[in-house]
């Protein structure tokens, strides 16, 4: 509260030692910017009433004004929008983690609807759509023109009801149609498991749950494992993550860090700058650790990747990411609705900034493209080796155990190249983690 009153005393006294030195002038101008606002609003007074009055068909006032009032909020950037008492509602369900809809994270580009990300096992997901699609058309209509928020309301449905979505895909000659059946979302935040000696957490977005989704995860998998000691390290899978919570992403980042800062944020105002740091406590314990991020991560995820990046504690592999570098504070307005508007941008420890460069990982891995099934290799002959000769002499230099440990590590490698063929990116970070833990000494 302090704070606030300092600065206010000292706006005070300033304003009294510019009024004493130049006055007339600063009065002047001053009641000339003031008398040209409320020229404008008579003028937004008139054309309201005007619209009232002499449109073709009888409009409703209510929404007349929410129109004016979400056409300035999106006249500023394509974050920032009027949310209307559904809306907001809609946008505290989805923050807990279940809503229905088709499961993706969409901006606005060009005047059409680009997809930022579908989220993992959602409708939109298994309809094959992919991070930098263009929506053109919803059910044959045309979206260009339309607000985000307006676009958006098309794609909404009852659960079970079908929708065609036309999409522009870079690659692809033509347009083409996808069709979804919308469905209840429910999110998981995070998803854990083992990949041979590394352990796989998969975070699709950043909500109430992803914490301690996160801390729960690792900890089953690392007692799955019989202790820390027995994984090489922890691949955080951030593509396709959309974001979400800045205090999440904060939490995400801390769970990694045992000091130094995590994020910055700067706003309109030097004073209303923040600074995250972070606590005392590691849950991966030093072990090593990449993180996977594509063009579909944005926003939380790339204050994730941006902070463990700088901080030299993690291995950034992927592709470059989505590049939303601004924050959005949702401020509650009378009746129900609310005001999403962008007052800050954030800032990586380093202090770049990354609004719409996005985060550069520090070994670019293309996902390819999965071929059709027709036009799948088919898989090669095994390769004949000494084993396979009639009398070939035996191994007697190696135990029982020895040779179990053998067959059992080949077996993880061959886990591994067959996940190369489903997740060529996933499988090229658990190789950089192994090879970080073969030059580790061993303790």
């Amino acid at each position: 509260m302090r704070r606030f009153v300092v600065a206010g005393l000292a706006g005070t006294l300033a304003g009294i030692i510019a009024t004493t030195q130049v006055a007339g002038p600063l009065v002047a101008q001053e009641a000339k910017s003031n008398s040209k606002v409320y020229e404008q609003l008579d003028l937004f007074g008139d054309i309201f009433e005007r619209i009232r009055a002499q449109y073709v068909e009888e409009v409703d006032a209510g929404e007349l004004i929410e129109a004016a009032i979400d056409g300035m909020l999106t006249s500023l950037d394509p974050h920032s929008s009027y949310l209307s008492p559904e809306d907001a509602a809609q946008m505290r369900v989805q923050t807990r983690g279940e809503f229905g809809g088709l499961g993706i994270e969409v901006t606005q580009e060009e005047g059409f609807v680009k997809v930022v990300s579908p989220i993992d096992g959602t409708p939109a997901d298994e309809a094959g759509i992919e991070a930098g699609d263009f929506i053109t058309h919803v059910d044959g209509e045309s979206v260009l023109g339309l607000t985000l928020d307006k676009a958006v309301e098309l794609m909404r449905g009852p659960v079970g009801s079908e929708i065609v979505i036309t999409v522009v895909r870079e690659g692809e000659d033509e347009p083409f149609d996808v069709s979804i059946i919308r469905d209840t979302i429910k999110l998981t935040a995070v998803r854990a498991r083992t990949q041979g000696t590394s352990v796989v957490l998969r975070v699709t977005t950043f909500n109430d749950q992803t914490y301690p989704n996160l801390e729960e995860g690792l900890k089953k998998q690392v007692e799955a494992a019989g202790g820390i000691d027995k994984i090489n390290g922890i691949v955080l899978d951030l593509r396709n993550n959309p974001g979400g919570l800045l205090t999440q992403a904060i939490k995400v980042s801390d769970a990694f860090l045992n000091s130094g800062e995590i994020v910055s944020t700067r706003g309109r105002n030097p004073e209303d700058g923040e600074r995250f740091n972070a606590t005392d406590g590691d849950l991966a314990q030093g072990k090593p650790v990449v993180v996977l991020i594509n063009g579909g991560s944005a926003s939380a995820s790339e204050i994730v990747a941006g902070a463990l990046q700088d901080h030299r504690r993690a291995i950034v592999v992927g592709t470059k990411s989505f590049g939303k570098g601004s924050v959005q504070t949702v401020m509650p307005l009378r009746g129900d609705g609310a005001m999403r508007l962008t007052t800050a941008r954030y800032y990586t420890p380093s202090g770049r900034s990354i609004q719409a460069l996005g985060v550069s990982p520090d070994i670019v891995v293309e996902q390819p493209r999965r071929r059709p099934e027709a036009e799948e290799e088919s898989t090669s002959p095994r390769a004949r080796s000494e084993a396979d000769l009639r009398g070939r002499l035996n191994n007697d230099s190696l135990s029982e155990d020895e040779i179990r440990q053998i067959e059992e590590d080949r077996a993880k490698a061959e886990a591994t190249a067959e996940l190369r063929q489903e997740d060529y990116q996933l499988a090229y970070a658990i190789d950089i983690l192994k090879g970080l833990s073969a030059f580790t000494p061993a303790k």
